[in-house]
Formats: structure tokens, C-alpha cells, sequence
């Protein structure tokens, strides 16, 4: 498979009551960020740093377009209701010739929302793996 652009890439996140909602279309820009903790096991004897992997984390930043009908229903409780704070299935798709899918649980810690002195409303929300899972691209 060759380069691919991103245009196209889809994601879905469930609500605190359990109903899964694809938010790609009040999604501007996203990162998704798979890492591996570190530990330094340098010798005395070593001129550079010696390494060992640890545990893999993963941490999703969204931003987008205040949507009250989509994106703002699987948010808005974040931070507000005990119920909101469960972990959600996060299901992200890549676009190209043979379609790339991350699934995994995260907890979103925040929702934040901005009104900017042009009178754009706009959002961001953060989440970070829950279950202990290792997520993988398949």
C-alpha cells in the first residue's frame, strides 16, 4: 500500500450510557499518541544510555466544531456527573486502500470548550487508555 493523506479517517466513541457515536464530522484535528514507558538500566561500564521497554500507554487530544446534536452529546458530562467517568470504546479508522482500525478503552479526563473573539465555538476533549490493554493498529 502506498502514502495515503488522512482525509477520510473516521472515529467512533461511546457515550457515558453506553451508545456508540461517530464524531468524525466535528472532529478538526486529532493526535494519537502510542508510547511505551522507559527505563534507564545504564551501567558504569556504558558510554551511551542503555534501555529497557516498559508498559504501553496510549493518549488521544481531539479538537473540533461545537456540535450540540453530535459530538457535544458524547462529551458534555465529562467532569460533571460520576456516571461520565467510565472508560469508553474509542474505535479510530484509517483511510487508505486497506483500512487500519485502533480499538481501545479510554477515560476522557477532559472537555474543554472555547469561544473565540471571531465567535467560533470550538472544542477539545483528551483521553488516556483505561483498561490496561496495549491498543495496536490492525
Amino acid at each position: 500500500m502506498g502514502k495515503t493523506s488522512g482525509i477520510g479517517l473516521s472515529i467512533s466513541v461511546t457515550t457515558s450510557a453506553g451508545g456508540v457515536i461517530a464524531i468524525g464530522p466535528d472532529v478538526n484535528s486529532c493526535t494519537i499518541n502510542t508510547s511505551r514507558g522507559e527505563q534507564d538500566v545504564t551501567g558504569l561500564d556504558k558510554s551511551a544510555i542503555e534501555r529497557l521497554l516498559l508498559l504501553g500507554d496510549s493518549e488521544l487530544g481531539l479538537s473540533g466544531t461545537y456540535n450540540p446534536a453530535l459530538s457535544h452529546t458524547v462529551f458534555h458530562n465529562i467532569g460533571v456527573q460520576e456516571a461520565a467517568h467510565v472508560g469508553r470504546d474509542v474505535v479510530i479508522v484509517l483511510p487508505g486502500a486497506g483500512l487500519v482500525t485502533m480499538t481501545c478503552i479510554m477515560v476522557f479526563s477532559n472537555y474543554n470548550l472555547s469561544r473565540g473573539a471571531d465567535g467560533s465555538l470550538t472544542w477539545t476533549a483528551t483521553g488516556k487508555l483505561a483498561d490496561g490493554s496495549v491498543p495496536t493498529f490492525a
